[in-house]
């Protein structure tokens, strides 16, 4: 992408943008804003559910955690195959919303958390979402985690009392990769 920004002036101008293409390119769009290389590079840089919010620590993630401080961040959002293929598919987006929001609200004071959304990083966050197979599937990742030591938020939809998803708070991508390995991403 930033080869095909200048760090030119930049006007706004839509009209390339008509119903019949289907892909928006890059340079038929302009920015009303000065892209330079520094601004490319600071870019670069409840009760429905269940919290994992008091686990006890596990001090094997916790020597990982304090390793590299540069690594990316990431938050795992899981949802389940069966729910996607029988529900609307806004309802499965925003059962993992929820997730999402929740498990980042719950561990706002987390130092990862902080950092996954402090104002220099909220336009890069870094979101893996993934898939089960249906309900087992959910419920056995979410007691994997557990064990594991790593906090999460298993998102039941009230009041028909279902688990639909799973988000973890942000975490290094190093600590958390290895208990989604196995998973598909979602499609």
């Amino acid at each position: 992408m930033a080869t095909l920004l200048s760090p030119r002036r930049f006007t706004p101008s839509l009209r390339h943008l008509t119903p019949s293409r289907s892909k928006i390119r890059a340079r038929d769009l302009s920015f009303p804003f000065r892209v330079t290389t520094r601004s490319l590079t600071q870019l670069a840089s409840s009760s429905m559910s269940q919290s994992t919010t008091d686990l006890e620590p596990n001090p094997q993630n916790e020597e990982k955690k304090a390793g590299n401080s540069d690594e990316v961040l990431v938050q795992y959002v899981v949802l389940r195959r069966d729910l996607i293929d029988t529900w609307p598919m806004g309802s499965v987006v925003t059962q993992g919303c929820h997730a999402s929001v929740s498990a980042i609200w719950s561990h706002k004071e987390d130092p990862h958390t902080l950092q996954y959304c402090c104002p220099e990083n909220i336009d890069s966050m870094h979101k893996v979402t993934l898939e089960v197979k249906g309900e087992t599937q959910i419920l056995n990742l979410s007691e994997k985690l557990k064990a594991g030591g790593i906090a999460h938020k298993l998102w039941i939809e009230q009041p028909e009392n279902i688990p639909t998803c799973l988000a973890t708070k942000p975490y290094p991508k190093s600590v958390v990769a290895l208990f989604f390995k196995k998973l598909k991403l979602c499609k």
